[in-house]
């Protein structure tokens, strides 16, 4: 995957994690949308149904928790201390950990922004980064827990 490569070349410590995107998604959830009742689950297409792709980020763009969008939501991440990073993705299993994330910024993520779903967040889940196919539009999105 092209982030990978682009995070070594910048010798950010980065490594594979196969299988974890499952549970980091549902560790997500549980976190940042632990507090939607099912219906609004449905409501906000959190997830897949009827072939109608669904979203973690819907959270966000739903207005159903608090968030920074956008620039702003960029400058918070690069100006949140970061140390150790988990980065998955809404479709795929695979995922990655950054043990030092002190210099992960936003703009090391654009690369492929306009292809994938991709939430960073600190390895206790107390804060998300997320950059979304439709970033420009909708998000990036900041938020703590």
């Amino acid at each position: 995957m092209e982030l990978f490569h682009q995070l070594a070349r910048r010798n950010i410590k980065i490594r594979k994690q196969s299988g974890f995107g499952a549970q980091w998604r549902q560790q997500w959830e549980k976190v940042f949308a632990g507090h939607l009742t099912a219906e609004e689950k449905q409501h906000i297409h959190l997830h897949n149904r009827n072939g109608v792709n669904g979203y973690l980020w819907h959270v966000f763009s739903y207005g159903m928790r608090g968030c920074f969008t956008g620039e702003e939501a960029e400058m918070a991440f690069d100006e949140e201390e970061k140390t150790c990073c988990y980065l998955f993705f809404q479709h795929g299993d695979d995922a990655f950990t950054v043990e030092d994330a002190s210099g992960l910024k936003a703009a090391d993520l654009a690369a492929e922004n306009d292809k994938i779903d991709l939430y960073v967040v600190d390895s206790e889940f107390n804060w998300t980064f997320v950059m979304t196919h439709e970033s420009g539009w909708l998000g990036p999105y900041f938020s703590r827990r």
